[in-house]
C-alpha cells in the first residue's frame, strides 16, 4: 500500500482512498444485520463445545491457523467479542497456544484496521492539523513504542480505538505492530487462562467473569509491566527538562 502524496492530500480525500475502510465499515455493518452477532457467546459455545473440540483434535495445526484468520478478521472489522473469543482460544487449544494464536491474530488484524484507516485518512488530517495537533502528534512518535505499548497493557481504551488513533499519529508500522504484539500477550493470557477451565465452568452451569482481568493478582503484575513501559518517557522528558 503506497503512502498518498502530499498534494493529494490538500486535495482531499478521493473514494480510491476510502475503500479498504468503506469495506471494513461494510463488513461491520453486515455482520449485525446478518445475525451473526447472536453467535458471539458463551451459550452458544456452551452448545457446541464438543463439536468444536473435536474439530480441533482432527484438523490440529490447521484449527490453529484457521482461529488466526478468524480472529484476525475480527479484530480488523472491529466486531465486538474479543475477550470471548480469547477465552474461547485457551478452551480449545489450551492457555498457551491459545494466547499464541490470539496475539498473532489480534496483531494482524490490529495492523489491517491501521493501514486502512491511514491510507484513507492520515495525511489528510495532518495536512489540517494546527500547531497544537502537530506538536501532540511529535511527542507520540518520538515515543510511540512505549505509548503504544502502554496503551495496549492497560485495557482503558476499546481495542479498535487503539488501533485506530496511531493511524493518524504518524506512528510507523513496525513500531504499531510490534507494540501490539507483545502489548496485548498479557491480557490475552490472563482470559485464554480462563478458558482453560471453561469446561468445568460450563459444567456448573456458570459462565466466565470477563471482569477477570481487573482482579488484583492479575492487574497488578499487568500495571507492573505499564509502569516499566513509561519509565522511559517519564526519564526522557526530565532529562531534556533539566538540559533547557
Amino acid at each position: 500500500m503506497t503512502e498518498p502524496s502530499q498534494d493529494s492530500a490538500k486535495k482531499g480525500i478521493s473514494f480510491g482512498r476510502l475503500v479498504p475502510l468503506l469495506i471494513l465499515i461494510a463488513g461491520l455493518g453486515a455482520f449485525f444485520l446478518l445475525g451473526w452477532h447472536k453467535y458471539v457467546s458463551f451459550d452458544v459455545l456452551r452448545e457446541n463445545r464438543a463439536y468444536l473440540l473435536d474439530l480441533v483434535a482432527r484438523y490440529g495445526i490447521v484449527a490453529g491457523f484457521g482461529f488466526i484468520g478468524l480472529y484476525a478478521l475480527v479484530a480488523a472489522f472491529s466486531i465486538p467479542g474479543g475477550a470471548i473469543l480469547t477465552i474461547t482460544a485457551g478452551f480449545l487449544f489450551g492457555p498457551l497456544f491459545g494466547t499464541v494464536y490470539v496475539v498473532i491474530g489480534a496483531s494482524l488484524g490490529a495492523c489491517a484496521l491501521f493501514l486502512a484507516a491511514r491510507y484513507a485518512f492520515a495525511d489528510l488530517l495532518r495536512a489540517k492539523a494546527g500547531p497544537a495537533i502537530q506538536k501532540m502528534e511529535a511527542g507520540f512518535r518520538e515515543n510511540a513504542f512505549n505509548y503504544l505499548l502502554l496503551l495496549r497493557l492497560v485495557p482503558l481504551f476499546p481495542f479498535f480505538v487503539v488501533n485506530l488513533v496511531p493511524a493518524f499519529l504518524g506512528v510507523t508500522l513496525r513500531t504499531y505492530f510490534i507494540a501490539t504484539f507483545f502489548g496485548i500477550i498479557p491480557g490475552s493470557f490472563v482470559y485464554a487462562l480462563v478458558g482453560n477451565g471453561l469446561g468445568a465452568i460450563f459444567d456448573r452451569g456458570e459462565v466466565p467473569d470477563l471482569g477477570t482481568i481487573f482482579q488484583p493478582q492479575f492487574l497488578a503484575p499487568i500495571l507492573g509491566l505499564a509502569v516499566l513501559a513509561i519509565i522511559p518517557v517519564i526519564y526522557k522528558k526530565m532529562k531534556d527538562r533539566k538540559k533547557n
